[in-house]
């Protein structure tokens, strides 16, 4: 049954109330102009703890940012109850750009890349120089995704007193990184922690180790105020500690000098989503002798153009052995 002529024009449509009352959808999404700042400081179930001026507000995404997701150490917008009550819930409704992001995979053959920590100016490495020993295969790995993300690295060798740290200093030597050498009876006293917080002033630091290093024991010396559950002990059997740091947390220095992340323990740290021509960029002496290289050179094949960038004097040769090691972690799983 026909319910319209031929000649029809949408004068003569009927329109179907909307029972709901619902406003039409539409594209245009608010700016939110008035939206307050803040930093990710912790996130657990969906649910983000922000920093917003002085209070500590609790913070969901909004839907409007679909799969986008916040991390600790992001700067971003909030609207809603800011009053950081009991009970009251803020809405994130913008992630502000990254200055820098700490990234991994669970393995080199994961294409899914995990976003650690974001907006971090220094990637503290800690390795236990005994019990457990330490892992040059995971070292490097850190190594190149903080060349990677951005961060400069610290590395902190903990446990002095059970083993010497002169064979890392070595291997580590040609690299330049800043460096502290910590103690047991230093991490009680506080000398440990006062050595390592002078490298730390003012800044943005993640401290990132695998397990049973003595990580979460520093920080807890670096931020007595805001203890976290101390390390477990290690597996006698397997020489790894085991995880009581589940989830990153950002912590601030006393007086305003600067933040501490504190990140769950690693037992691999996959590289697929880094980009070795980035990594180059760490080595300010070598990097002017690649514009001879190839297309798309690996920097560890015959036509390399660096090999007589050093042969030359431009640069020390165990920098670029040291180059060549860290770009190689990316074909070699840890521990192998």
């Amino acid at each position: 049954m026909r319910r319209y002529g031929k000649h029809t024009d949408e004068d003569d449509i009927r329109a179907r109330p909307n029972r709901k009352g619902n406003r039409p959808r539409t594209n245009i999404r608010p700016k939110h102009e008035d939206a307050a700042e803040g930093m990710v400081l912790t996130v657990d179930r969906g649910r983000l703890t922000c920093l917003v001026e002085d209070r500590v507000v609790l913070a969901m995404k909004a839907r409007e940012l679909g799969r986008k997701a916040a991390v600790v150490g992001d700067r971003v917008a909030l609207v809603g109850d800011l009053s950081g009550m009991k009970d009251t819930l803020a809405r994130i409704v913008r992630i502000e750009p990254r200055d820098s992001v700490l990234r991994r995979t669970a393995d080199d053959d994961d294409p899914f890349e995990r976003v650690v920590v974001a907006n971090a100016d220094q990637l503290a490495i800690v390795t236990a120089l005994a019990d457990p020993e330490p892992r040059p295969r995971l070292i490097d790995r850190c190594l190149v995704a903080a060349f990677d993300g951005g961060l400069e690295p610290l590395l902190v060798m903990t446990k002095s007193d059970l083993a010497p740290p002169d064979e890392l200093l070595e291997l580590y030597g040609a690299l330049d990184i800043p460096y502290v050498v910590t103690s047991r009876e230093e991490l009680e006293n506080g000398d440990a922690a006062d050595r390592v917080r002078e490298q730390l002033d003012g800044r943005i630091t993640a401290f990132v180790g695998h397990s049973g290093v003595g990580k979460t024991t520093l920080v807890n010396a670096l931020v007595p105020a805001d203890r976290r559950r101390t390390t477990g002990h290690v597996n006698a059997v397997t020489g790894r500690g085991r995880h009581t740091t589940t989830s990153a947390l950002a912590l601030p220095l006393s007086d305003d000098e600067g933040w501490v992340i504190d990140t769950p323990g690693v037992r691999s740290f996959g590289l697929h989503h880094v980009d070795p021509s980035r990594v180059i960029h760490a080595f300010p002496d070598l990097e002017p002798g690649t514009e001879g290289c190839p297309r798309a050179c690996s920097h560890d094949e015959p036509d390399c153009a660096l090999d007589q960038w050093v042969a030359d004097g431009h640069a020390d040769p165990q920098r670029l052995y040291s180059l060549r090691r860290l770009l190689a972690t990316r074909e070699r799983r840890e521990g192998d």
